[in-house]
């Protein structure tokens, strides 16, 4: 069911018979008050000149057409030439069949049309454990693979392990120097260095693995360690996205973009385009003709490569393997980086296919002060201790509340309460909440009606019709996710359906109605419940049956 579609479609059929083309910048969306009825349109405002009228008379005449469809109850005309249309009960009562005959699959769209997006996310350094702040890029990215997928997109997820370069090399020294002052070795602090517990329990497990390894040249000692850290730490990544209900179907290494020589194919392809040349001994690439305020390095004139330059060379990549369009997920903190990175995109010819979502730093709460992020154990600064305290549910569910760019408090005494004040215990109140129903119902022998015109005829309440145009909502709500990259679009439509399924059973007792009311009634709940689990399962997030 598409509200904006059917008038859209309704508005095109009388322009056509009137012999005038759409308008381009014609928006057919709902009112933001509801008193102006279901659907406003300005398209009669845009069709002044062509239709050599006032845009007032242009919209009467478009009324007076919209008015004759049997699903329109009125079509009005308001202020310059806005159109308000209001849909007739009969229109949003046809929702639920769709949602019977659908199931998991409603809310699904072909907006994609099948266009290959890549998403890549978390892609943190293999040199720590993941702190809340990748958490809540690792659910955004890992929700909005499944939101495109819905609209249509062909998606594959990716993370980029930065397994080369001086973090890597950092990490092998960091736990060698720890292995060595373990074994009473007087060696002393680099300046520059993994400081945190994780890096003695590494240099412990090294230590018992390699129990030579204090005899062993220190180049190949500090390999080991490096190796083996590595190892380790993308492990207890790895556990952790997967407890995290976070997947990806590629592990793309770093190394491999030196081993197949995709870096020097790269800088080839930036030179003959007259991108890139070579001064001083070092490789260049000219971002001041793409708009940066000065020339960048990519390969140093000690043969070191920066970070610019793999990145340009992982990007070139990407689009090498088809597709249409890449979404990268950053930190906050790489925002300067953005445009430097468009313009690579740009050079390597596919302007416009790189979308980068910003995510904002996370302010974790207890006891309504806000936890200093330290290295100490217990203080919560990473994503398994948020998982070990609150729970998937509760972490994914916050971490997508709000927009990515904006800071998010995550309060966890509030998501750890069984009340309505808790968003996620909200909404998963709601579906279990119409499931206590569906078992009383049982109980007393009652099953829901067939999708069939007499039984909903029987919706006849505001507050039916209210929940009924909530559901028809549902496929536009995830196609305006999926083109915005905005996951926390469907969070908020939860939280609002769930507010409109507490409100209705508070004043619709189901079970005490006359029984084909009592019928008609949870078939409504029952596609209510199918929309809240569709929707849950986007975010990452259960239905449970009881609370």
């Amino acid at each position: 069911m598409n509200a904006n579609r059917y008038v859209e479609g309704l508005l095109r059929a009388a322009l056509d018979t009137r012999g005038w083309s759409w308008p381009d910048k014609a928006v057919i969306e709902p009112p933001k008050d509801r008193k102006f009825g279901d659907i406003s349109a300005n398209v009669a405002m845009l069709l002044a000149a062509q239709a050599k009228k006032a845009p007032r008379q242009v919209a009467e005449d478009l009324a007076a057409d919209l008015a004759q469809a049997p699903d329109v109850a009125s079509a009005e005309v308001a202020g310059p030439g806005f159109l308000n249309v209001t849909l007739a009960p009969g229109f949003w009562r046809r929702v639920l069949p769709e949602i019977l005959s659908q199931g998991e699959a409603f809310g699904s769209s072909t907006v994609g049309a099948g266009r290959k997006v890549q998403v890549e996310y978390v892609s943190a350094n293999p040199t720590g454990p993941l702190h809340i702040g990748h958490g809540r890029g690792a659910a955004l990215g890992d929700s909005l693979s499944r939101i495109l997928a819905k609209a249509g997109f062909d998606v594959e997820r990716e993370y980029y392990i930065n397994d080369a370069g001086r973090q890597m090399r950092l990490l092998g020294t960091s736990i060698w120097v720890r292995l060595q002052q373990a074994q009473g070795r007087p060696v002393p602090d680099p300046e520059d260095f993994y400081r945190g517990d994780y890096i003695r329990d590494l240099a412990a497990e090294v230590l018992a693995k390699y129990p030579d390894i204090l005899s062993r040249p220190e180049a190949e000692a500090v390999d080991l360690c490096y190796e083996y850290g590595m190892n380790a730490i993308m492990d207890g990544i790895k556990k952790d996205l997967s407890d995290f209900r976070v997947g990806h179907d590629v592990w793309f290494s770093e190394k491999s973009l030196l081993a197949e020589g995709l870096v020097d194919k790269t800088f080839a392809f930036l030179k003959d385009r007259g991108l890139a040349f070579e001064q001083d001994g070092a490789f260049w690439f000219k971002t001041t003709e793409l708009g940066d305020d000065k020339d960048r390095v990519l390969r140093k004139s000690s043969g070191e490569l920066t970070y610019f330059a793999s990145d340009i060379a992982y990007h070139d990549h990407k689009y090498r393997r088809g597709f249409d369009m890449v979404v990268d997920i950053w930190g906050a903190d790489h925002h300067g980086y953005v445009p430097r990175m468009q313009a690579a995109v740009e050079a390597l010819g596919r302007k416009g296919c790189l979308h980068v979502i910003l995510v904002q730093l996370v302010n974790l709460l207890k006891g309504g002060e806000q936890i200093a992020m330290s290295t100490r154990a217990g203080q919560f600064e990473t994503l398994r201790d948020v998982i070990d305290e609150v729970g998937a549910d509760a972490a994914r569910f916050m971490f997508l509340s709000r927009k990515s760019d904006s800071k998010l408090d995550f309060d966890l005494d509030l998501v750890k309460q069984k009340t309505m004040d808790n968003p996620v215990y909200y909404v998963q109140y709601a579906f279990a909440r119409i499931c206590s129903v569906r078992r009383k119902a049982a109980e007393q022998d009652l099953a829901p009606a067939e999708a069939e015109p007499a039984a909903l005829a029987l919706l006849d309440t505001a507050e039916d019709l209210e929940l009924l145009q909530h559901l028809a909502r549902f496929q536009d709500t995830v196609e305006a996710a999926a083109r915005s990259y905005s996951p926390h679009l469907v969070s908020y439509y939860l939280q609002e359906l769930a507010s409109t399924l507490h409100k209705y059973y508070t004043l619709h007792h189901v079970l005490s109605a006359d029984r084909p009311l009592c019928r008609a009634r949870l078939l409504l709940l029952d596609c209510v419940a199918r929309v809240l689990r569709n929707g849950l399962d986007l975010l990452g997030v259960s239905a449970p049956e009881s609370m």
